[in-house]
């Protein structure tokens, strides 16, 4: 049925003054026990969108003791990043996704979700940036290779670059110091793309370099176009670098939407986005560690054995089977991106993983807009996340930027992908890190 949007606009308005009328209660929901209130139906959710607005001469805020540059501008959406062996840093530019309105409430929210968009074209391209006298100024910006759909992961594995697109993973020849790309990619293997709702492919490599590690999302929020639209969706697979090969490793990650080898270890992590429509604090996003053959409830239940109701037929065996995540990030905020840190990113800023994320549109007050930092203990997630860098979104409600990827530079820096401005923002600690307080108290901050 073909809607007309001239005739739904004026609805969706009187519906989102009507969802609006109140204001998410907090909750502690974060870490291993989340605080998790009885699921709530709507005809909408809240819908608080972005109002982009340009950052101008204003920087945003990271903790004393750090500072911010933009060392890139002006990309065509910029998602992931790579920082490769000589310190050059390719960023995977561009927007996928082609999946078809189901119902009105679909038309309404894309509308609105775009206002927080960015409305500049998709690179479709790998932009490769270089600070060649290490002053922290990338002087050079340059095209590594273009004509690509909707890249998105990133992986090197010896002298071959991985490049996951939204319906293949491909491979370049390289070699340290390239400034372009010496030939055409070649195809490892294609990867599910039918519709695409949840379009993005991210990528890790295994230590050895055997194996790539590629996530899958879904292809809707709660199975509404069938289970046949799901067939090979909401996982991780694992891919055999050299041939291509490829077996199912995890299941029932609704939108796995970054991946990460934990440093020293075998261990895959990821961030994954749950689903939405049963309230403004559920369910929360997550992070967590992957186990091969593991499942994670989608879509059958959510923060382990939590059943959503709404799915049908039900399934009692998969609700019980469901791995409980390791660490709650909080409803909605929506994260892009996660990279472990190191040593150099300063005092407790060493030891833990940095999260990008995007930013909530279904919510109010919105959540998200910020990279925090989730501290770990003898391996293992311990304690609130930290505000690392913030101001992406005003009090006013303006929002300057939306934060994407994030990458550990090994030299001491934390490389941000911002896709609504369109920069690529660079952390780094100017003298020995302050002790991190919780997101709720925060670090004093300096820009």
């Amino acid at each position: 049925m073909k809607i007309s949007s001239l005739k739904v606009l004026p609805i969706a308005a009187a519906v989102m003054l009507l969802a609006s009328c109140g204001k998410a209660p907090d909750l502690n929901q974060y870490g291993a026990s989340p605080e998790l209130p009885s699921p709530t139906r709507g005809v909408m959710p809240d819908m608080i969108i972005a109002k982009p607005a340009a950052w101008g001469d204003q920087l945003p805020t990271v903790p004393q003791g750090y500072s911010v540059t933009a060392i890139a501008t002006d990309l065509g959406i910029p998602r992931q990043t790579l920082v490769l062996p000589n310190g050059d840093i390719l960023v995977a530019e561009g927007r996928g996704g082609h999946a078809p309105k189901l119902k009105p409430k679909d038309v309404i929210a894309g509308k609105i979700k775009a206002k927080g968009n960015t409305s500049v074209k998709s690179g479709n391209r790998l932009t490769l940036l270089r600070d060649a006298d290490g002053d922290g100024k990338y002087e050079l910006k340059t095209v590594f290779a273009d004509n690509l759909d909707a890249p998105y992961g990133l992986a090197l594995i010896g002298s071959n670059l991985y490049v996951a697109n939204q319906g293949e993973l491909v491979r370049f020849d390289y070699r340290t110091g390239q400034t372009h790309a010496s030939g055409a990619p070649v195809k490892v293997t294609d990867l599910p793309s039918a519709i695409n709702h949840h379009w993005t492919k991210a990528l890790a490599a295994s230590p050895d370099g055997r194996y790539l590690y590629v996530a899958i999302g879904s292809n809707s929020n709660i199975t509404e176009r069938g289970m046949t639209a799901e067939v090979d969706r909401a996982r991780i697979w694992q891919v055999d670098a050299a041939t291509g090969a490829h077996k199912v490793y995890a299941t029932g990650l609704r939108n796995p939407t970054a991946l990460a080898i934990q440093p020293g270890t075998d261990t895959l992590w990821a961030v994954v986005n749950e689903r939405d429509e049963i309230g403004p604090n559920l369910v929360p996003d997550y992070l967590t560690s992957i186990r091969e053959g593991g499942f994670y409830g989608w879509p059958y239940a959510y923060w382990g054995q939590h059943a959503d109701a709404r799915v049908m037929p039900r399934d009692p065996a998969k609700v019980a089977a469901a791995i409980t995540p390791d660490y709650a990030l909080g409803s909605h905020v929506a994260a892009l991106g996660v990279a472990f840190s190191a040593p150099t990113m300063g005092g407790q800023f060493g030891d833990g993983v940095f999260v990008g994320e995007h930013g909530s549109w279904n919510r109010n007050p919105p959540v998200g807009y910020k990279v925090v930092f989730v501290p770990f203990h003898d391996g293992r997630p311990s304690g609130e996340p930290i505000d690392f860098v913030t101001g992406f979104r005003t009090e006013d409600g303006k929002t300057r930027g939306r934060p994407v990827g994030v990458t550990v530079d090994p030299r001491g820096a934390l490389i941000v992908a911002d896709d609504l401005s369109n920069t690529i923002w660079r952390v780094t600690p100017t003298r020995a890190a302050p002790a991190p307080a919780s997101s709720t108290g925060g670090l004093p901050p300096v820009q």
